[in-house]
């Protein structure tokens, strides 16, 4: 096994073993010698894995010893464990498992062939090497076809390319919100619209009936691609368009995200039509709610969106804000779940001291989720993908920086119930759970103060909105976790997945002292 797969197959273990931990197993006894073992709640197999800031290594307890598993032997006690729970198979997302692993196999080689972004943030974005880091398949492509024909395009091996251009005749354009910044993207024929289109997207849709059908009628008319290269970042389907120098006349960059034939995770990336209806009802509020906040916190609005009558959900695109018209002078925003993986350029490589990061993180990061949904009525899905922290020259959180009005939930239209409950698992289970693990894995003797500071910054923010949820969530022995393995072994909705409960982080010192449950 060459040094790529041995670096795929470790890192293709971690999500999948994570995943069977939290959402399978039981722990038996406290670690030894850095090793701890659990019981598979089905089927009762003992599995021993290597603690640490990612669990790896497993082995598994087999005729009186511990036999090692590589990838392919833990998704076979996966698809075991799966089975005694649910009672049925999932023939499709077992193939996904082990060609994820075969993605990450590809995306290494690629990775070792080009060249970096030339910037901490561009960096951040295609750092994702590993992916979700609690899914059985974070970085399976299906249906983009073999990794040769999708390399070019991924985030995980500094993708950058043009953008095919189309010309849409002015009576098959659909158009929602401000789209002012297609227009400048090139020049349309008289008659035309300019719309921008993702390559892999076109490659993977032009054979169609209803795409031939589009370009035969002259709804659609080729008209080359875009001058410039735009970036892939972290979501595969969003891409970042630079401004000046590379745009010269730009006004600034901006990202476009587009509809993508391809499941990743655990939904196939097409903008549906709902979808658009929902940007445009919920970005408006979003937007106006982040503008009237007293402080630094920004939104990425999706200001507008085209698309084409007939092919709706093939070729849209909805046009986001840049970064250049929201981060604070001097700073510079990074992708939060970059942190967890490291890269060129990463603050926390500087710190010597964790705790004032930190304060300062809860401080950028909490404030303004909790005031938007208390103040506002909105739920930002604010899990590490959606959140940049912008850091000033000594590597401090001075802002943070959230996107994608598709997860954003708007009370009344979804329940306060729900709502809160996806800003829960987002904010703390996701976002907050994942950075002090890395904290605490780089820094264990600042481990026992983190989530002390948390709860202080929750119960500040309390203060001022008198949230009543928050001192439920103060008080409640455990958390709602999306429980990503069973949810797609089920093969529930992308939008209605299952949650287990996790220990409560943020609870309150147990009785008779100590620092409560921990870091889950």
């Amino acid at each position: 096994m060459n040094a790529f797969a041995e670096e795929a197959d470790a890192l293709a273990v971690v999500p999948l073993l994570n995943c069977l931990l939290r959402e399978a197993s039981s722990p038996v006894g406290e670690p030894v010698a850095g090793r701890a073992v659990h019981r598979l709640r089905a089927t009762g197999r003992l599995l021993r894995v290597r603690t640490g800031h990612r669990p790896s290594a497993p082995e598994l307890r087999t005729g009186g010893t511990w036999r090692p598993l590589r990838h392919r032997g833990l998704v076979d006690l996966t698809v075991q464990e799966m089975r005694a729970v649910t009672g049925r198979s999932n023939a499709p997302l077992v193939a996904e498992m082990t060609a994820g692993r075969e993605a990450v196999e590809a995306l290494l080689a690629a990775r070792a062939r080009a060249t970096p972004g030339d910037s901490p943030w561009l960096r951040s974005e295609q750092a994702l090497v590993m992916g979700h880091p609690y899914h059985p398949a974070p970085k399976a492509r299906s249906g983009g076809g073999p990794p040769p024909t999708w390399l070019r395009y991924a985030p995980e091996a500094y993708g950058r390319f043009p953008l095919v251009l189309l010309g849409v005749r002015q009576d098959a354009v659909l158009d929602g919100g401000d789209t002012r910044a297609l227009d400048a993207l090139g020049q349309a024929p008289p008659g035309h619209r300019l719309l921008p289109v993702h390559p892999w997207q076109l490659d993977l849709t032009h054979h169609l009936p209803a795409v031939r059908a589009a370009f035969a009628e002259g709804r659609l008319v080729h008209l080359g691609h875009t001058p410039w290269d735009a970036r892939a970042t972290a979501s595969v389907r969003t891409v970042h368009v630079p401004g000046s120098p590379e745009r010269p006349g730009a006004d600034g960059d901006l990202f476009l995200k587009f509809s993508l034939e391809v499941q990743i995770t655990n939904d196939v990336r097409r903008i549906r039509r709902h979808e658009l209806r929902h940007v445009r009802r919920t970005d408006p509020r979003v937007t106006a709610a982040f503008r009237a906040m007293d402080g630094p916190a920004a939104w990425l609005s999706e200001r507008g969106h085209r698309t084409v009558r007939g092919l709706e959900e093939t070729f849209p695109v909805i046009v986001r804000d840049g970064l250049d018209r929201h981060v604070v002078p001097g700073a510079t925003a990074v992708l939060a779940a970059a942190l967890t993986e490291g890269f060129d350029g990463d603050p926390l490589d500087r710190l010597t001291d964790p705790l004032p990061w930190w304060s300062a993180y809860l401080d950028r990061v909490v404030p303004p989720v909790l005031e938007a949904y208390a103040r506002y009525g909105v739920a930002v899905e604010c899990h590490l993908q959606n959140t940049l922290i912008a850091a000033g020259p000594d590597g401090m959180p001075v802002q943070a920086v959230f996107r994608d009005t598709e997860g954003a939930k708007a009370i009344p239209a979804t329940s306060r119930e729900a709502a809160w409950e996806r800003v829960v698992y987002c904010l703390v289970v996701n976002n907050l759970t994942e950075i002090a693990n890395v904290l605490a894995h780089r820094f264990p003797r600042a481990a026992g103060a983190l989530w002390p500071m948390a709860r202080r910054e929750f119960q500040r923010c309390d203060k001022e909105h008198g949230l009543p949820e928050t001192g439920a969530l103060l008080a409640a022995p455990t958390v709602p976790c999306k429980a990503s393995l069973l949810s797609r072994w089920i093969d529930a909705d992308g939008t209605e997945p299952r949650y287990v409960p996790l220990p409560n982080p943020l609870a309150g010192p147990a009785p008779g002292g100590g620092d409560g449950p921990g870091t889950p």
